[in-house]
């Protein structure tokens, strides 16, 4: 499977620049790298987040879903599209969606852990439910950002069967180091193919940092970004899953009758 990581500079608060500059770039991506799956980064609608959520959140992804049905029918491709700042009734939900090259939607995930340290849950919603779907015959599974720092929700979706874990992100150019370290321990210890793609440019005061990656089950990098806005494309070979489960087998060596996952800190 060839996979595309869009490391995308969007607008703080302009969705009408961020959605035409992500159609650009998916096209580019198709058109030069012509990969398997494209993948968009956290909040490319309207960055991470503005404080006036309301005059530019998707509403139930109606505008996502326009677009990027189309642009995945139309380029033969399956799109990862990152996530969007997104309406519903109930609320604004950090929401990822992604669709099959016949332009179909087959996952929705709603973001489980908001980062408090910025007061992302005072405007967002939590989801309730983790993210599996099939991509050209592979299991998948997708995180939002924060989420990669929660071992047991990454551990639940690899004992669920995924091969392939997609993570989307804006996070921040001062913590690299933490970024690029959980990224290659998820790939590691669950021991599976990571795809993250993560933004460049400023939100506020806050600057990402890209480094955007496709990581393989042993920890090795297949593509690397550095910290500007580019494309990178690595391919999985998914052959190589089953060989490594079997030689340093941790799933058959656990022993989940030890683990009180539920005790307070």
């Amino acid at each position: 499977m060839k996979i595309s990581c869009i490391q995308m500079d969007m607008r703080l608060g302009e969705p009408d620049w961020n959605f035409a500059r992500a159609e650009e770039l998916v096209r580019a991506a198709a058109r030069t790298e012509h990969p398997d799956v494209a993948v968009l980064p956290e909040t490319w609608n309207t960055g991470f987040f503005p404080k006036d959520l309301e005059p530019c959140a998707d509403r139930d992804g109606e505008r996502t879903k326009a677009v990027f049905s189309a642009l995945a029918r139309e380029l033969n491709i399956n799109i990862v599209c990152g996530s969007v700042a997104n309406k519903r009734t109930e609320g604004f939900f950090n929401t990822a969606y992604v669709f099959d090259r016949a332009g179909e939607v087959i996952a929705e995930y709603d973001k489980t852990h908001l980062f408090t340290p910025s007061g992302e849950h005072e405007s967002f919603l939590c989801g309730w439910h983790t993210c599996r779907f099939t991509l050209d015959g592979k299991s998948c599974g997708l995180i939002i950002c924060y989420d990669i720092r929660f071992p047991e929700l990454i551990r639940t979706m690899t004992l669920e069967g995924v091969d392939l874990l997609f993570a989307v992100a804006q996070w921040p150019e001062k913590r690299t180091m933490h970024l690029e370290t959980l990224a290659l321990a998820r790939a590691i210890e669950n021991q599976m193919f990571l795809v993250l793609c993560n933004s460049v440019g400023t939100a506020g005061e806050t600057r990402c940092g890209g480094h955007s990656a496709v990581i393989d089950p042993w920890g090795e990098y297949l593509a690397k970004a550095g910290d500007r806005e580019e494309i990178i494309t690595g391919e999985a070979d998914f052959s190589v899953i089953e060989g490594i489960r079997s030689s340093i087998n941790v799933f058959r060596d656990r022993r989940p009758e030890l683990y009180a996952l539920d005790r307070p800190v």
